[in-house]
């Protein structure tokens, strides 16, 4: 943080290939030379910063999770579970048309967002702010509420179709909705009104993610393609062309440099993001590909498959460097931790399991949930897991 013309500014440092035997002050001297605001007055405490940073990276954790509560959630089945940054919030999306809001630490339900007029699919908050929640439901519309409160800002009109997923861009200024109607649409979330629709594919959109810096969003559809969007003109960017069936998720890494896809044809893509060019195949699972995501330093990729394994691959040499291997039947969801040492996957065998990225080897089996989950999700901290599942149950472990 630093002022200029009497204005609080903010200038991120990438730290992203940080490790517990990085030479500290080797790095900040790096890091020095092209930054001109670390002065050499001001030298010493960023290495104390980087050094307590180092330390907790190189915490040994035998972290055991236990169930805290379970969670009668809804009458109907849910839908999908998020947790706001902190974690000290959750959210659970229903076909009751409704969308919960739970105090994380005591289980307890602090209100029910109302008003859709059908199953409410998408759900998100605008992290890391989470004041604010945006629901995406069958009826067609998008909600904006206040978490806070419960009230409802503003309901976004203009889809001919479901919404089945929505995000905000980090910046907390839109959220994005992507539709059966084969279109996306971007929303202004102080004026409420629709900046741009993003009309270019064929078939529906299963999936979207803002890069981090806002600028890009991409899209992923059932034409088996994924377009990447500049965000201010909604103009597409690039199309990325090279999967032989639906795509299932699409997601930026941090540094924006790179899109990761995965698809019904098994294998999962490399994209390199500002050109659109394709990378590499990733390839190795034997059925569909139902979810792909970076870790948060976009260094490895986790897959999760219809064949009930995931991998874990180095994201730069594109090697498969672990396979996640005991689960009955199909992975669902794959997450990493926070802190990319721990790799959580829900499947349709009523179990979640915890992982080791670098080694995969199965840590924990979370079982108790009576039918397949959908759902899984760490807190920022990496100490507290949610669970949805077709049982109508959400389960909190700590």
């Amino acid at each position: 943080e630093y002022v200029q013309g009497g204005e609080p500014k903010t200038r991120p440092i990438d730290l992203l290939d940080l490790s517990p035997d990085t030479d500290v002050i080797a790095l900040v001297e790096e890091i020095q030379k092209g930054e001109p605001l670390i002065t050499a007055s001001c030298k010493e405490y960023v290495i104390n910063l980087v050094r307590r940073l180092q330390e907790k990276l190189g915490e040994q954790e035998d972290h055991k999770f236990y169930l805290f509560k379970v969670l009668r959630a809804h009458m109907l089945p849910l839908t999908n579970v998020a947790f706001n940054k902190s974690g000290s919030r959750f959210i659970t999306g229903s076909y009751d048309r409704t969308c919960k809001v739970w105090d994380t630490a005591s289980g307890e339900e602090l209100r029910t967002l109302e008003g859709h007029r059908n199953v409410v699919f998408a759900i998100a908050f605008n992290n890391p702010y989470g004041d604010k929640i945006a629901t995406g439901s069958f009826d067609n519309t998008c909600k904006l509420w206040s978490t806070e409160t419960g009230k409802c800002y503003y309901t976004f009109r203009g889809h001919t179709a479901e919404i089945v997923c929505l995000s905000f861009n980090l910046q907390s200024t839109l959220v994005a909705t992507g539709s059966m109607d084969t279109t996306a649409k971007l929303w202004d979330i102080e004026k409420g009104e629709e900046v741009v629709t993003l009309s270019g594919h064929s078939a529906e959109i299963i999936t979207l993610s803002f890069n981090t810096t806002g600028d890009r969003i991409i899209t992923g559809s059932f034409d088996n393609t994924v377009a990447v969007w500049e965000v201010v003109t909604g103009r597409m960017l690039h199309t990325l062309i090279g999967h032989r069936g639906e795509i299932s998720s699409a997601q930026f890494n941090w540094d924006c440099s790179l899109i990761v896809t995965g698809s019904m044809d098994k294998t999962c893509m490399l994209w390199n993001a500002m050109t659109g060019a394709h990378i590499a195949t990733l390839t190795g699972h034997s059925d569909e590909i139902l979810d792909v995501c970076f870790d948060y330093a976009g260094q490895r990729i986790a897959t999760a498959s219809a064949d009930g394994s995931g991998r874990v691959y180095n994201a730069e040499t594109r090697k498969c460097i672990a396979k996640l291997e005991g689960h009955g039947c199909e992975i669902s969801k794959i997450c990493f931790n926070p802190k990319g040492n721990r790799i959580l996957t829900a499947s349709s065998d009523k179990t979640a399991r915890l992982w080791d990225a670098a080694t995969g080897h199965c840590l924990q089996i979370l079982e108790g949930h009576s039918d397949e989950i959908f759902s899984c999700a760490f807190n920022y901290k990496g100490d507290i897991i949610i669970t949805g599942s077709k049982d109508n149950t959400c389960r909190i472990w700590h």
